[in-house]
């Protein structure tokens, strides 16, 4: 029953992420969370989403934007293990508070401009950009969309951000499952749960490609952005039923 819902649920994960354009940790972190245990989840997580993200990767290959790539590479590489060896210190609750309101204002923003554009982003803002997302995805396990307005915002569109923004997880998820391994974090049981939802995103991300395929940047983008603003009213609700439980 264990490995039927992993697998499920991965599948459902990662044909919504691309549909949506990320947020496959979304729909994972809570089932994970609930069946294995909040300590699984951030290197469970990790091995899924490098399976996937490199699935997806190879799927949009000639649509990679590789500058981009190359500078959010580069706060990666700091940022994964600063937050898996910050996860071995300590936690971080008001994080989710704050990466909630981003999201609800970069999704709002997004409604009230006629440009399409959230905020102005250049291609070296990736690398700051980059550094705090890895940071905190080493820290919780997985972030969500929270840079998904900066793809956005630099103009990336349907097959492009998918295919940018998997190669650059796949990047991550490579340092998180050796930083992991590092600090005794990612042990074999999670292991194997973390193979499980990556084989899973194999059917998902090959029904979410031929969704993506027939719909229109304009679609794909008011999907994407509604997506965004759903994940920080999510994060929102989870913050809050956590402190009414405490």
């Amino acid at each position: 029953m264990l490995v039927s819902i992993l697998l499920i649920t991965g599948s459902l994960g990662w044909f919504v992420s691309a549909i949506a354009g990320g947020g496959s940790s979304l729909i994972l972190i809570p089932v994970v969370s609930l069946l294995l245990g909040t300590a699984a989840v951030p290197a469970t997580i990790t091995i899924g989403a490098l399976f996937g993200n490199v699935e997806r990767a190879t799927i949009y290959w000639d649509k990679i934007n590789w500058k981009v790539v190359r500078w959010e590479i580069s706060g990666t590489l700091i940022g994964a293990c600063w937050g898996a060896f910050t996860l071995t210190r300590l936690k971080i609750e008001w994080l989710s508070l704050l990466l909630a309101f981003f999201l609800i204002c970069s999704a709002l923003t997004y409604l009230f401009r006629k440009d399409g554009k959230i905020f102005p982003v250049r291609s070296w803002y990736f690398l700051p950009a980059g550094l705090f997302y890895s940071f905190l995805s080493g820290l919780i396990g997985s972030m969500g969309p929270i840079l998904t307005p900066f793809y956005l915002s630099y103009g990336l569109e349907k097959e492009e951000l998918l295919a940018t923004q998997a190669m650059n997880r796949a990047i991550l998820q490579v340092v998180k499952a050796i930083a992991y391994t590092v600090f005794g974090i990612l042990t074999l049981p999670y292991l194997g749960y973390g193979i499980l939802l990556g084989l899973a995103a194999f059917p998902g991300n090959w029904l979410g490609h031929l969704i993506v395929e027939r719909i229109s940047k304009k679609r794909f983008r008011q999907i994407v952005i509604c997506f965004v603003l759903f994940s920080g009213v999510l994060l929102l609700y989870e913050q809050h039923a956590e402190a009414l439980l405490r």
